[in-house]
């Protein structure tokens, strides 16, 4: 069983709003999730965790616009970003790690394969 993949990238106007979902095998039910971008040429980037019990962390550019959640029933994490700008063009990437402890890419034990996020202006 895949322990995570996720969904809902696409293209969007700046300004606009796209929800990506994470959804995770009973191996990671109890792990912090995180979500992490790529964009050409940079280097991986943390974004947003949530923890087991639901509490949050959010990378400074993107507070206020995106909001991380856990349906624990659903077996799924998900990232609503909002006011979406050109920046945050990337592929999208969760990940599960026991604990929320950084952002380093290393700490993280389990890896979805990506969901490609693109706003155009």
């Amino acid at each position: 069983q895949v322990p995570l993949v996720e969904s809902g990238g696409g293209s969007v106007q700046a300004g606009g709003s796209l929800r990506l979902s994470c959804a995770y095998g009973k191996t990671v039910s109890t792990y912090c999730v995180a979500w992490f971008r790529q964009a050409p040429g940079k280097e991986r980037e943390g974004v947003a965790t949530i923890g087991s019990r639901a509490g949050t962390g959010y990378t400074d550019s993107v507070k206020g616009r995106f909001t991380i959640s856990r349906d624990n029933p659903e077996n799924t994490v998900y990232l609503q970003m909002n006011s979406l700008i050109t920046e945050d063009t990337a592929m999208y990437y969760c990940a599960a790690a026991r604990f929320c402890r950084n952002w380093l890419p290393d700490s993280y034990d389990y890896w979805g394969q990506g969901t490609q996020v693109t706003v155009y202006s």
